[in-house]
């Protein structure tokens, strides 16, 4: 079942984070279906840490960035959406390619949203696990 309330695609996504965050960090957006978001992030000198390993805060990015994109157009069209808390398990490290994300809700309601990111490796592996909690802020 499609739960977006707004126009949404790959296009619109993408065109949305330019000159952001999500642009430096060259995370791009690959999917959209009826019930989740797909993105990958590059493992390259933008988003390494020092050993080397893609650093756990972008992976961090991109889990809120796929949460906070499917909170948004998952909300009735007024309605804006902000981050709450978000929770992130890093499981595996990556030292190369891309890190590809996947966010799913949990719950869809009327004041919070809950959206379950995997973050996997070019291998399929998974490398993270996140959690964001989204609060529904009313139309002024």
């Amino acid at each position: 079942m499609r739960i977006w309330k707004q126009a949404i695609s790959v296009e619109l996504l993408t065109a949305s984070s330019l000159n952001t965050a999500v642009s430096h960090l060259g995370i791009e957006f690959l999917e959209v279906g009826d019930d989740f978001i797909r993105a990958r992030v590059p493992v390259d000198s933008r988003t390494i840490q020092p050993y080397g390993l893609l650093h756990g805060g972008v992976s961090v990015v991109l889990a809120e960035t796929l949460g906070s994109c499917g909170a948004a157009y998952a909300a009735p069209l007024g309605h804006r959406t902000v981050g709450l808390d978000i929770n992130a398990n890093h499981l595996k490290g990556t030292t190369s390619g891309w890190v590809s994300g996947i966010t799913r809700p949990v719950h869809i309601g009327r004041s919070t949203q809950v959206w379950a990111i995997e973050l996997r490796n070019d291998a399929g592996e998974l490398t993270c696990v996140s959690r964001i909690t989204m609060a529904m802020l009313l139309p002024r």
